[in-house]
């Protein structure tokens, strides 16, 4: 698997950011990230201890449906599937549907790399 580069930057930085991108005026560099969060808080819910073992399961039980990673994590399905959502959102998982209409969650990365500048440039 990858790692994933994650940056902390408001909304207003954020979507500065993408309109630059967008009218050419900037070209992102190799190594920043891409995934941004708001804050350093929300940047430590989404990847709580919980949600990285989560995770952890997930890439090494590959569960096919929601009722195999509640048996395997036990955590109860209403809570996997919003977490599992969240997680889809940053791109930190990919949701895709089984036979059955099962949701097979699948771990894109294995390691995630917080770029936080505490200095100003």
């Amino acid at each position: 698997m990858r790692k994933l580069i994650v940056g902390i930057a408001s909304y207003d930085e954020m979507k500065a950011r993408s309109l630059a991108i967008a009218k050419g005026d900037y070209l992102p560099k190799r190594g920043e990230p891409k995934v941004w969060f708001t804050s350093l808080e929300s940047f430590a819910k989404v990847l709580s201890k919980r949600n990285v073992e989560l995770l952890q399961i997930i890439a090494e039980h590959q569960p096919v449906g929601y009722k195999e990673l509640e048996a395997l994590s036990g955590r109860k399905i209403p809570s996997l599937s919003r977490t599992l959502r969240t997680m889809e959102r940053y791109g930190l998982v990919r949701l895709e549907e089984g036979p059955e209409r099962k949701i097979i969650p699948h771990a894109l990365y294995s390691e995630v790399e917080l770029k936080y500048p505490i200095l100003a440039a």
